[in-house]
């Protein structure tokens, strides 16, 4: 049996436009939404949904949105617009793209992060089916504002922008989500005859379809939830779109194993990875870069950023920790702890006020209460290492770099500037001295200046 080759896909993204109702000096297709840019989101979606060809049409020397193009779809073409003349025109700036064969072309926005990659595969499903152009679209009660979706019966007529539209077709409510798909063989000819003879004298994409369908073309409509299909255009929509992701991302942790004990408050990255039988408690945040192992716990108010937690590590309430930090089996930070690029080893603890920075403490070390680790000179960082089964004593300083070995106890309220041996006690504090009855005459002099005072 012949079995056909995968069909090629190219995608271009629309970016260009400074988004000026966000109220920001950011490009709007920069702003995040859990954790990563809405154009970053996009262009995941479409390279998961199988593009292999990316082209992302932006506004003319955007150095920041060409990095983030770079890190999220390596080597995808970059594409200037100089002139905003509508969405066909934009689409037009990837010509180069366009001329290189493809079967499928999607063509996606910068600023709808929510519609997924199963979506866009749904969305180009009809093209190896026969079809011209797939669109894709919702039903709404409100449509004010969008382009309709014309139809008789099965079949599509048109794509109508509501400026340009009748009293008639203004009432329909199957609207235009914007995404389409075209075939690579007629794309670029359908897209180089849309005219700009409507009311904004702008060159529409949608006006595509009833190109194609003059043509005898088979156009499909696609049908996506009205959710899903929101842009982002300000804050209010962009905190819209926040919650719908962090609801698909709570949804995904419950049903991957996971209590959240309440959901509502923790607040995942798109990146976060949890095993199976992690408890998180309330208000968590999980930032980018965020490894929790089978077994863990994290107690309320913790906040993560680049962490790596292994099986059956406890944390919190009120932990911080970043910068690449990792906790071995077992381990055990509490309270107002904070460890940033550092490494517990395994049933190592640290059970509260306690910060560890550029630090490597072994197995089963205990770290006491009020315990910093000094790694910063005021130019550079250091690193401290504590050795497996060592004592750190409370409201102890260990200034970087240096070492406490394996074994070792350190005096509780000790500044540690040198190294300490295996096995060995260091104590670095001034020597105690009492005095009998002190207190008690400092005390009655200063009542007896207070009355002196108060006298005069």
């Amino acid at each position: 049996m012949t079995v056909s080759p995968p069909r090629s896909l190219t995608a271009i993204v629309l970016a260009a436009g400074k988004g000026t109702r966000m109220r920001s000096d950011l490009p709007k297709v920069l702003h995040k939404v859990a954790g990563r840019s809405m154009l970053g989101h996009v262009l995941a979606a479409v390279q998961a949904a199988g593009a292999t060809r990316v082209g992302v049409v932006a506004e003319p020397g955007r150095a920041d949105v060409a990095a983030e193009i770079e890190r999220q779809a390596p080597g995808a073409g970059v594409f200037p617009q100089v002139e905003r003349l509508g969405t066909a025109h934009a689409v037009l700036a990837a010509r180069a793209l366009l001329s290189e064969a493809a079967d499928d072309v999607i063509v996606a926005f910068g600023d709808t992060p929510l519609v997924t990659p199963e979506t866009f595969t749904r969305l180009r499903a009809p093209l190896a089916a026969g079809a011209g152009i797939a669109v894709l679209a919702f039903e709404t009660q409100s449509p004010t504002g969008y382009g309709r979706v014309l139809t008789e019966g099965e079949r599509v007529l048109a794509i109508r922008e509501e400026k340009d539209a009748t009293e008639a077709e203004r009432r329909v409510r199957l609207c235009n989500a914007g995404l389409m798909a075209l075939s690579g063989v007629h794309a670029l000819a359908l897209l180089e005859r849309i005219g700009n003879d409507n009311a904004a004298g702008e060159y529409y994409l949608p006006d595509a379809v009833s190109l194609a369908v003059a043509d005898g073309l088979a156009v499909a409509v696609v049908p996506v939830d009205e959710e899903e299909a929101q842009g982002v255009n300000d804050r209010v929509q962009l905190a819209a779109a926040e919650a719908v992701i962090q609801g698909r991302l709570r949804r995904v942790a419950l049903l991957g194993g996971a209590t959240l004990t309440a959901p509502e408050t923790v607040f995942f990255s798109h990146d976060t990875a949890l095993g199976r039988d992690v408890t998180v408690e309330p208000h968590v945040v999980f930032g980018p870069g965020v490894r929790i192992a089978d077994g863990c716990t994290v107690r309320a108010y913790c906040h993560l950023t680049e962490v790596t937690l292994e099986t059956a590590v406890k944390i919190g309430p009120f932990v911080r920790m970043r910068g690449g930090a990792v906790l071995e089996s077992g381990a055990e930070i509490g309270n107002f702890v904070e460890l940033k690029n550092a490494r517990m080893g395994p049933g190592a603890k640290a059970a509260h006020l306690t910060y560890l920075g550029d630090a490597e403490i072994g197995a089963k070390a205990n770290i006491g209460a009020g315990t910093i680790t000094c790694n910063y000179d005021g130019v550079f960082k250091h690193r401290t290492t504590i050795g497996a089964g060592a004592f750190i004593g409370s409201n102890s300083a260990l200034v970087a770099p240096v070492t406490v070995g394996a074994n070792a106890t350190v005096g509780a309220g000790s500044v540690i500037t040198t190294d300490v041996p295996d096995g060995a006690l260091a104590v670095a504090r001034g020597r105690q001295i009492v005095k009998a009855g002190w207190a008690v005459r400092m005390r009655a002099q200063l009542l007896a200046l207070k009355e002196r005072r108060k006298g005069g």
